[in-house]
């Protein structure tokens, strides 16, 4: 009987060239949901943890949500998940715009590459006439995401979904992103590197198109909670909408969470000169958006690029923080040249401009010379020069190859004294939001599971005023306080994480999204019967399997450690100058909450009991 999800996944072993359809147990999804969820369970049971992540061995397994392909609100997310090749830890990325519906469409619910191709291939899944084929691609191979896009379209079907790489990924750029959508609309599944994984395997797209729907529980029920929740969504998420993610750049800057010259400053007067606000004023054409989205938070801008105007999807707020505040470039132009740049050639903004400006501060204090960087003099505000390490960074050339490697692997290199100002989390840059102004997000940041990460927790929105019936954690009212931080970002980890399995955007829960209306999507479109309880309780279990994943690969609460700079050094002024988190405060009461031990940082066998998770 049809039903929400597909129910299977094609499973392909590019060794061989052969694939084969493999059923989806339902205990197993009604425990851990889908997307990373599921591809947490499988990569469990199946993991080798002497296999390094570039390794054909490392598979890729790339699993829609539960909803992804309804027209529940955001309902279009798909997950990219296996070792990570700039961590070597549990990598996953989360992937908007069309690619996962379209996949649902075709019947599946997920792909699993096993092995590697002797030369670069494309897989074709082609729902609407029942074919499956692995195809030669190495016309393909060296061509950007926009070339590919087009080039893989026009073989396969004019409304095809292309997921590919870019040269990033055939050079393996550590954090190389896997892209799709083309110029104007590109999503990507950014950071952790599995653009590097699909390169390693000379896989060069999946291209998917169908045109099977799902089919609900209850129909009308599911319609009308659709319909009742989408409203409210567009009111709360309005700014979104009006500026996209781009327009918090100035309420960062008052708050003192925009990152400033790798970390060091608290306050900059240019804030507005790389806004949402200037770009609504000066080059935005016109609002996109995702496969089911009522918030439409995508900006489409207008560009010279070699002397040739073109509309071009425009810079979000990660991409301003970093290669804005983060170099202290108030070019909004040129920020705009270098996202188009890196959603071209298939690179994570966050981690290649943190890269660059770890490698500007090494400059400026002597650990790399004109020597070292190609004759390029690495100064704060130089845009000219940040947009030639771009495409450096992605063909690995010359002082490229150096940058590639990402900030843990650079500070490696130029030794101790650099460690101060290596800004990461088990090897994964930093995301452009400072928890010395928002301080629950210490023990996120400590325990995300694939590092560094801003949107396993989601927490610093509540510090912004956005109080979600349901969510919002009453006890931590002072964004600066270290007591209960611990358990504010245990909490918002438990709800937050269940997002990627349902394959439902963050940026709803901006609209109120609750989770009583989470629990209404699932219990109308499954037929099921949750309450806001066992939301939480589906987002700790897969948290938890995510970490005994890292154990696994040699995480201990040792490893559950901040960047010196933000553990430290307090922001000298600017909206939380002198602010820092008290780490021994904050851990043990995260721990606890989590029922951790505290010695190994992993799950206490009641923990795991509780959770139903494998002893």
């Amino acid at each position: 009987m049809p039903h929400v999800y597909a129910g299977r996944y094609l499973r392909v072993d590019l060794n061989t060239r052969t694939w084969k359809v493999v059923e989806i147990a339902p205990e197993d999804v009604e425990r851990f949901g889908l997307g990373s969820g599921y591809a947490a369970w499988l990569y469990w049971q199946e993991m080798d943890p002497r296999i390094p992540p570039l390794d054909p061995r490392n598979s890729l397994y790339v699993f829609n949500g539960l909803l992804s392909g309804t027209f529940a609100p955001t309902g279009c997310r798909s997950a990219w998940c296996a070792r990570s090749p700039l961590t070597g830890i549990w990598g996953e990325s989360n992937m908007g715009g069309h690619w996962g519906a379209e996949l649902r469409f075709s019947g599946f619910d997920g792909v699993v590459i096993d092995g590697r191709a002797d030369e670069p291939v494309y897989l074709w899944i082609d729902g609407i006439n029942g074919k499956i084929e692995i195809r030669p691609a190495t016309h393909a191979w060296g061509k950007t995401h926009f070339e590919t896009f087009r080039l893989l379209r026009n073989e396969t079907d004019p409304k095809a979904q292309v997921a590919c790489i870019g040269p990033a990924g055939e050079n393996l750029v550590r954090y190389a992103a896997v892209m799709q959508g083309g110029e104007e609309h590109p999503r990507a599944a950014g950071r952790t590197g599995m653009g590097a994984v699909m390169g390693a395997k000379y896989l060069k797209a999946i291209v998917v198109r169908g045109r099977e729907r799902p089919a609900y529980a209850d129909p009308k029920g599911f319609r009308s909670v659709v319909k009742e929740a989408n409203p409210s969504i567009k009111e709360y998420a309005k700014g979104l909408s009006l500026l996209g993610t781009a327009g918090g750049v100035l309420a960062t800057e008052e708050y003192g969470d925009l990152p400033l010259q790798n970390w060091r400053l608290g306050s900059w007067d240019r804030a507005y000169e790389i806004s949402g606000q200037k770009i609504a004023e000066t080059i935005f054409v016109k609002h996109t958006f995702c496969f089911a989205c009522p918030i439409g938070c995508g900006k489409a801008v207008r560009l010279d690029v070699d002397g040739r105007e073109m509309v071009t999807h425009g810079p979000e707020y990660e991409t301003l923080a970093g290669f804005g505040g983060m170099l202290l470039n108030d070019d909004l132009v040129s920020i705009a040249h270098m996202n188009r740049m890196c959603n071209d050639f298939g690179l994570d903004t966050i981690s290649t401009s943190a890269s660059i400006a770890f490698a500007f501060e090494a400059f400026e204090k002597g650990y790399l010379t004109e020597k070292d960087t190609d004759g390029l003099a690495l100064r704060w505000g130089d845009a000219e020069v940040a947009l030639a390490l771009v495409e450096k960074i992605a063909y690995r050339d010359g002082f490229g190859d150096f940058l590639a490697e990402g900030v843990r692997r650079m500070s490696e290199r130029l030794g101790p004294e650099t460690e101060s100002f290596a800004l990461h989390v088990k090897g994964l840059e930093m995301p452009y939001h400072d928890l010395r102004a928002f301080v629950d997000m210490a023990a996120n940041y400590a325990t995300a599971n694939r590092g560094a990460c801003h949107m396993e927790s989601c927490s610093y929105w509540q510090g912004y005023g956005v109080k979600v019936p349901g969510l919002y954690y009453e006890a931590h009212e002072d964004r600066f306080a270290s007591v209960e931080a611990g358990r504010m970002a245990k909490h918002y980890q438990d709800f937050v994480g269940l997002f990627n399995p349902l394959g439902l955007c963050r940026f709803i829960i901006k609209g109120y999204a609750g989770p009583n209306l989470i629990a209404k999507l699932v219990n109308t479109s499954l037929g099921w019967n949750w309450t806001s309880e066992d939301v939480y309780r589906t987002g700790e279990r897969i948290f938890n399997l995510k970490r005994l994943i890292n154990g696994r690969l040699g995480i201990t609460a040792r490893d559950d450690r901040l960047p010196y700079r933000l553990e430290h050094e307090p922001r000298p002024d600017g909206g939380a100058a002198g602010v820092l988190p008290d780490m021994s405060i904050i851990m043990p009461e995260y721990y606890e909450a989590r029922g951790w031990d505290p010695e190994t940082g992993m799950p206490t066998p009641d923990k795991r009991a509780e959770l139903g998770l494998p002893l």
